[in-house]
């Protein structure tokens, strides 16, 4: 089969490569029909995530059609529609009994790699480094997908692909990180960045309650889009001084919600550590960059919280956690728990209509990928988000 494979810092290729079978007797294999380019793959692309090796396949938003099933599989037949979440997680652990299922305890089989990184072991992430699995992702022809019976989304007949693909990971993403900034009626919600994640998120905190979204980015068609469809304020920091403006929009009190949905790959204009971290990046040195982040703490509101969906790689410098604990801050991060907010998620889509397609700019095929990357990685040509039908 085809796949979208990682060989190296800014070098992704379509490769010929082994079809998946069945391993397990909670396995199923699909026949991917669409699936995403996320933001966080750009982190692979821009050689940010540690573990991994050449001729991974890449990609964490796949669906598609269910052509091999495992023994122990009741829950779908050959032919099901599927969406597939981004997190791996075997239904019954401590964590996944509590819904928390991006925290795994038995998906992933190099836990011993993520604990030495980060303590204890999250769970495991298709295409996603061999820290976090080693599993092969969903940017190719066809995906084993392990413990199915807890994981994929049967999707009703007739509902196209680019109505649910978003299920996948950016749409309960943005959901879940509106919800744990625990918006009350009426709050100020603010949000940094203004990609497919944060256009969600911006979408999701109106859904919950939010009184005015602002919405902050410098790439010009996605503030459009934060404008125009998420009917959120923007602002461009490159034009303005992001939390003198917040001030004055608020009374002096700063937004009572803040949620980071840029991550590690974050830009600040006109800051000298910006300059040097692209003098890190020059010679391939990573360099996360907290200045959304950084600013989300300054700007919230005492008493706020600050949600982070943006990934991080690696520890950062110069947060200013004086901030966080003199402005009694409340801090909510995390993976999202995929599990937990398909079923009502995809009840908003068929029910009450809500359309996820807004965000698409670029649809591909697989031979296009490499090049795809280029342009998403550049902002070029108003790419905000691609979707790949294999």
């Amino acid at each position: 089969m085809k796949a979208v494979c990682w060989h190296g810092r800014h070098d992704v290729r379509v490769d010929t490569v082994d079809d998946p079978v069945i391993q397990d007797p909670r396995d199923i294999i699909i026949k991917v029909t669409a699936t995403g380019i996320c933001g966080s793959d750009l982190h692979l692309y821009n050689g940010y995530m540690p573990t991994m090796q050449a001729g991974d396949i890449i990609g964490h938003e796949p669906m598609g059609e269910v052509v091999e099933i495992g023994s122990a599989i009741t829950k779908f037949q050959k032919g099901d529609k599927v969406v597939v979440p981004f997190t791996i997680s075997c239904g019954s652990c401590f964590f996944c009994e509590r819904h928390l299922f991006s925290l795994c305890d038995e998906s992933n089989p190099n836990a011993d790699q993520a604990a030495q990184a980060l303590g204890q072991s999250p769970a495991a992430l298709f295409g996603y480094s061999h820290m976090l699995g080693g599993f092969p992702g969903g940017q190719a022809e066809y995906l084993r997908v392990p413990y199915a019976d807890v994981g994929p989304i049967k999707v009703p007949d007739g509902i196209d692909d680019e109505q649910v693909v978003f299920l996948s990971d950016i749409f309960p993403t943005g959901y879940m990180a509106a919800e744990n900034c625990g918006i009350e009626a009426g709050d100020t919600v603010a949000v940094w960045g203004c990609g497919p994640v944060a256009q969600f998120a911006i979408q999701s905190a109106w859904m919950l309650g939010a009184g005015r979204v602002v919405a902050i980015d410098r790439v010009q068609e996605r503030l459009a889009l934060a404008r125009e469809h998420g009917k959120a304020e923007t602002l461009n920091f490159e034009e303005i001084d992001v939390y003198e403006q917040l001030m004055e929009m608020t009374a002096g009190r700063g937004p009572d919600r803040c949620i980071d949905a840029v991550g590690a790959e974050a830009h600040a204009a006109g800051n000298l550590g910006e300059i040097v971290d692209d003098v890190r990046e020059a010679a391939h040195l990573p360099a996360n960059h907290p200045y959304a982040l950084s600013e989300a703490i300054k700007c919230c509101r005492k008493g706020g919280t600050v949600s982070v969906p943006g990934v991080y790689t690696d520890t950062l410098n110069n947060l200013p956690m004086n901030a966080i604990m003199n402005k009694a801050l409340t801090i909510r991060t995390g993976q999202t728990h995929m599990q937990h907010y398909l079923e009502p998620l995809l009840k908003k889509i068929l029910d009450d209509n809500f359309d996820p397609t807004f965000v698409i700019t670029h649809r591909a095929s697989l031979d296009e990928a490499p090049n795809l990357y280029k342009t998403f990685e550049a902002r070029e040509q108003g790419c905000i988000k691609v979707v790949l039908k294999p």
